[in-house]
């Protein structure tokens, strides 16, 4: 039996299945810390990973949630643990991926007293929450953990449950069979959701009608992989996807056209200008300016979030439903589509696209191309591989190069498109799957943010994996390479260096001190040889690749008004100008340039 509330917080976590927890010690939390340490002694414990800072813990949350499918949990003090959380928190919130915080508070007998590290909580994490509750009392902690964690799981949300330092430490007291106490149970089943059958007819009548359709899919998908296929095949439609639904589909398939938008591709960006339908399958993909203009498409929508129906394109059919059982039912209302030269001429496009982005990838540059280095890792991936992005211009690579395969799982922060979150949901994949080999992309900016001090937590904790593959991929060009970029095409300006030049640090080197190992590549030929050397490895590698910033990570469809600003950028007295025209930036101003389409 629990003796401390502490002790009964930890043994009903476990009672929801909860088995690991990333976090950071201090004195707000130690009595669940306690709790955590009593529960281990026992033989009935949580693993707790110790992070360097509470931000990782919530991204480590983050990727646990979104490479499992399971909740992911994250712990901190009160104060100041607790509000670096929030950005983790807010990836959370912004992906939809179920997550509980927890977070200790000041003592119950000096709130209101503007005490140490007393903050007003609830309210910080207000806005960030699905749930958010202070505990009072500890006959009241029960109905709370049990609340806060069926809400992220139901609602793909963030739930926090704060702590004071008392409360923790008081006997455990269940709630009493009396006015003013509520009851409550562990357990959460997700129910089947399926529009009603006239709905179901709608969409179909929608899409049946459409000669040109065209398929969007994001992270809702990614239980529909099958039943997507079946769609496109049904309906002779080419599929794109939004970012975070890049490895619902492998890219080998003639009809997926790869990513959408900012970071997406020529095929992806041709199919929506052209289609005159267009069924969105669980994303929330933000750029409606890479969507069909509104007019040009019929549109059908299924998402299990009733919150992001009808928000992005105006379609005339919103499905609530899941995207599997959904698209189960619709199947059987759609009609084969005997011309299949819509979905033809995009595999056509895909197949030239792939030669393009070959011909860029193995373009010259001083001294590596950024695109050649994920376009040669993507053929020598395992199958099972894992692999992160961070946010910024390798962001673009990860959309655009790395070629998924069948089996293999890949993400990084979609909505929020926060720098730093790269490496630890790569720690966290590595927790979750130990046996498979997992890739980070990062830029040498977010490196330098936060990422380095992870490779601390990846020595402390890599000799208890399966297996000792994880590789952390830097790109070291010495610039914030995608605000660069945005600042010349976007607003015509040059390259800021006060606010774009970052040091040159040997990220090799400091691997190679904690005693992982780094590999250093400075010449495009040996880039191959690397990869296959740092999959190999036996400990966690650090490989550090000096890239060229002047390769530019440019829209799909740059406009002409976006040509010319970058041009004007260049005028104005932009160091980079010579080499930004004359190596693999030149392939895609052709295609804006005076007489190109």
């Amino acid at each position: 039996m629990s003796s401390k509330t502490s002790d009964f917080f930890v043994e009903r976590l476990k009672a929801w299945g909860v088995t690991r927890i990333y976090g950071y010690p201090g004195d707000g939390i130690n009595g669940v810390l306690g709790a955590l340490q009593r529960a281990e002694k026992r033989g009935e414990g949580i693993e707790f990973i110790q992070v360097r800072h509470e931000e990782m813990a919530a991204f480590m949350a983050v990727g646990h949630a979104k490479f499992t499918g399971e909740m992911g949990v994250c712990l901190s003090t009160g104060g100041p643990g607790a509000t670096h959380l929030l950005t983790g928190l807010y990836d959370a919130k912004m992906d939809h991926a179920p997550v509980l915080a927890i977070a200790g508070q000041a003592e119950t007998t000096a709130r209101g007293a503007s005490y140490q590290q007393e903050m007003n909580l609830d309210r910080v994490f207000a806005d960030v929450a699905n749930f958010v509750q202070e505990t009072a009392t500890p006959a009241q902690l029960r109905h709370l953990v049990d609340r806060g964690v069926r809400l992220a799981k139901a609602q793909n949300g963030v739930a926090v449950l704060i702590i004071p330092k008392d409360v923790q430490d008081e006997p455990w007291e269940a709630p009493a069979h009396a006015h003013g106490f509520t009851h409550s149970a562990v357990g959460y089943q997700r129910p089947k959701v399926i529009p009603y059958q006239e709905d179901l007819q709608r969409a179909a009548d929608v899409l049946n009608s459409g000669k040109k359709v065209a398929i969007l899919i994001g992270s809702g998908a990614r239980g529909a992989a099958v039943e997507v296929v079946q769609a496109a095949n049904v309906l002779g439609a080419g599929v794109a996807k939004a970012l975070l639904g890049k490895d619902v589909l492998p890219d080998d398939a003639p009809f997926v056209t790869g990513s959408v938008g900012l970071l997406g591709t020529k095929p992806s960006a041709d199919m929506m200008k052209s289609c005159d339908t267009l069924l969105m399958i669980g994303s929330g993909f933000p750029w409606t300016e890479f969507l069909p203009e509104e007019g040009q498409a019929r549109g059908v929508q299924i998402d299990i979030d009733p919150a992001m129906l009808g928000l992005r394109y105006p379609c005339e059919v919103n499905l609530h439903g899941d995207a599997a059982e959904t698209l189960r039912a619709l199947l059987p209302l759609l009609k084969q589509k005997e011309d299949r030269s819509w979905q033809e001429e995009i595999a056509v496009g895909v197949q030239e696209w792939w030669k393009v982005m070959e011909e860029r990838a193995m373009a010259s540059a001083n001294p590596v191309n950024p695109q050649r280095v994920v376009w040669e890792m993507s053929p020598l991936l395992p199958d099972n591989a894992i692999v992160t992005s961070d946010s910024g211009s390798c962001a673009n690579w990860f959309a655009r190069d790395y070629r998924v395969k069948q089996g293999q799982r890949a993400s990084l922060s979609g909505g929020l498109a926060c720098m730093g979150a790269a490496v630890p949901y790569a720690i966290a994949a590595k927790f979750a799957e130990p046996e498979k080999p997992v890739v980070a992309l990062v830029g040498d900016g977010a490196m330098q943010m936060n990422n380095m001090a992870e490779l601390i937590t990846i020595q402390k904790y890599w000799q208890q994996w399966a297996t000792p593959q994880l590789i952390v991929c830097v790109f070291n060009n010495q610039d914030l390479n995608q605000v660069t970029w945005e600042q010349r095409v976007m607003e015509g300006n040059p390259r800021f260096v006060s606010s774009q030049a970052v040091p040159d640090v040997r990220y090799a080197q400091f691997a190679e001190s904690l005693g992982l190992k780094g590999i250093y590549v400075d010449d495009p030929e040996k880039l191959s040889a690397a990869w296959a050397e740092a999959l190999s490895a036996d400990r966690p590698v650090v490989l550090e690749v000096k890239t060229d910033p002047e390769v530019a990570p440019l829209p799909p469809h740059i406009t002409f008004k976006q040509a010319k600003a970058f041009m004007a950028s260049m005028v104005k007295g932009d160091r980079g100008a010579g080499q930004v025209l004359a190596n693999t930036a030149s392939q895609l101003l052709n295609e804006v340039l005076p007489g190109k389409k």
